[in-house]
């Protein structure tokens, strides 16, 4: 045996004949497969034309979409409406409120002139009134004096108490209590008066409500003959309707008035300056 035998040989051995022949037809196929579709040149993708209809998700519900929206539009307009009618509301609460104020200024204004003319009016007439007895007592005291000088005693003061009895009595009563109090144009008592003022207060006395003025005293009650008088009349002088002084006559042909400022309230006959009329009251 050779030394060389057992060495191992370091060529490569033999491939397989058959798969090398395999593979040799596989690589060829797949060149020649490679080379046509080299010279065919690459292929050209069709453009696809067709449309797709895709399903509308919202076509069941217009129905309700559009109930709802309408249903919105006209909360809207509720909405909108109500707005405008409590602006509308507003308005005429501030208007209505607006105009009562401004009725409530015009009667206030209205009963305050109304208030200042009667006042206006009542002095004119106490002014008359005092102008009228003024000139009268003038001609009543160059009258007196002329008769006093002579010897008459007519104005002296007659000493007589009324007999009178019940309201009549009262009023005498009251009026001869203030004999001796001063005459003040426009006074009312307690210790000064005017001719009007003392007769209201004395009816006043007994429940009896006068008007205030001489003028409007001497129709206060039922016209009666100076012939018939009894205890308690009112006594004018001047017209029925214009007097221009009161007084109360307490019987006996005496009265008691607030004549002047000279005088004061006396207790006089009615010779003394003898009335135009009286009124019977109570």
């Amino acid at each position: 045996m050779s030394h060389t035998a057992l060495i191992p040989s370091h060529r490569k051995p033999r491939r397989n004949a058959s798969k090398s022949a395999l593979r040799a037809g596989v690589a060829g196929g797949v060149l020649s497969t490679i080379a046509v579709a080299g010279a065919a040149g690459p292929a050209q993708a069709e453009p696809v034309t067709q449309t797709i209809e895709m399903p509308t998700i919202t076509a069941g519900l217009s129905p309700a979409v559009a109930a709802s929206a309408e249903a919105t539009q006209q909360v809207a307009l509720d909405l909108e409406t109500q707005a405008h009618e409590e602006a509308a509301a507003t308005a005429a609460a501030k208007d209505a409120k607006k105009a009562k104020a401004e009725a409530v200024r015009k009667a206030e204004a209205r009963k305050k002139a109304e208030a200042k003319a009667k006042a206006e009016a009542q002095a004119k007439a106490e002014a008359a009134e005092r102008a009228s007895r003024a000139a009268a007592r003038t001609t009543l005291s160059t009258s007196s004096t002329g008769s006093s000088s002579s010897g008459s005693t007519a104005s002296e003061t007659p000493s007589y108490t009324s007999t009178a009895t019940g309201s009549a009595a009262a009023v005498v009563a009251f009026a001869q209590a203030q004999i001796g109090d001063a005459y003040v144009s426009g006074g009312t008592g307690p210790n000064s008066w005017d001719c009007s003022g003392l007769v209201q207060a004395a009816f006043r006395s007994v429940g009896v409500d006068l008007p205030r003025v001489s003028q409007s005293q001497s129709t206060a009650g039922t016209q009666v003959s100076l012939s018939n008088l009894q205890p308690g009349d009112i006594l004018y002088w001047g017209g029925a309707g214009s007097a221009y002084h009161v007084g109360i006559y307490v019987g006996g042909g005496q009265f008691v008035g607030a004549q002047n400022s000279s005088t004061g309230v006396v207790q006089k006959s009615l010779d003394y300056d003898p009335p135009s009329g009286a009124v019977r009251v109570l």
